[in-house]
């Protein structure tokens, strides 16, 4: 090929390079914050002048923050299943639907992934304050979904696209129902795009903050929200002590989606 890496000399090392620099340009935020939940002084500092884990002993002992965190979790776990399983009916619909206004329809449910996420929490916190949601799980979830949902049906439509839809014929005809041939032939086909649709849907939900803060009440918040509100007030290491935590489990979610796609890639090899 013309343009391939290994044929272009030199200038694969200035891409390289570049590369690298954008890499670091990317991760210094994240390798800042994480330093910076290790340091021993009091106030934000870099270089930190010493390493301590007294941070994270305080954060993992404020009830405040571990109802927090539980609340985001539980939340982005109910998102998660509902976000799956909505998004894989939708996707079905989308790609084996030939009906008039599909590609209306698919324009629609890719909306919140253009749109501006506050517009989304402006209009949502109005229904939700008329509706008596403001303030409740339900209202949450509801939030969170619509964020969500876009990226199961991008993910999940994908796999069924490069579906070979003559499998499903076969069972057919060998005698299983409608029902059994998704169950048996559909969903373990599309496995890996309904497992990175979670992961996404999951991640979607545990980082979301800008709808969270319209939706939050003092009693019910989640953990990017306690974060946001414990900048406002006092910032401290413990701050970058909970973003680490996020940044790990970001992290852990991601390498699982790679991990799952390496074994999925020897399995087929």
């Amino acid at each position: 090929m013309l343009l391939d890496f290994d044929r272009l000399g030199y200038l694969r090392w200035f891409l390289l390079a570049i590369g690298g620099l954008t890499g670091i340009f990317l991760l210094l935020p994240i390798i800042f914050i994480v330093a910076l939940s290790f340091g021993d002084s009091q106030w934000l500092i870099f270089p930190p002048p010493g390493l301590t884990f007294e941070w994270y002993r305080q954060l993992f002992a404020d009830p405040g923050w571990l109802d927090s965190l539980f609340t985001s979790a539980k939340l982005a776990g109910i998102v998660t299943v509902l976000s799956v399983l909505i998004g894989f009916f939708a996707s079905l619909g989308l790609t084996r639907g030939k009906f008039r206004g599909r590609a209306t329809l698919q324009a629609l449910f890719l909306t919140p992934m253009v749109l501006p996420v506050v517009v989304i929490a402006v209009s949502l916190y109005a229904f939700s304050l008329r509706v008596g949601l403001n303030g409740t799980m339900t209202g949450f979830v509801i939030g969170h979904l619509i964020v969500a949902l876009p990226f199961s049906i991008v993910t999940i439509s994908n796999s069924l696209a490069s579906f070979d839809i003559a499998l499903e014929d076969a069972a057919l005809v060998c005698g299983a129902s409608p029902i059994q041939v998704k169950l048996r032939v559909t969903v373990p086909a599309v496995r890996l795009g309904i497992f990175a649709a979670a992961i996404f849907s999951f991640l979607a939900s545990w980082d979301e903050v800008v709808i969270s803060i319209f939706m939050s009440s003092p009693t019910l918040q989640t953990f990017p929200v306690r974060i946001w509100a414990t900048l406002r007030q006092d910032l401290t290491p413990v701050v970058a002590a909970a973003s680490s935590v996020l940044v790990l489990l970001t992290l852990i979610l991601m390498s699982a989606v790679a991990i799952f796609r390496r074994f999925r890639s020897v399995q087929q090899g």
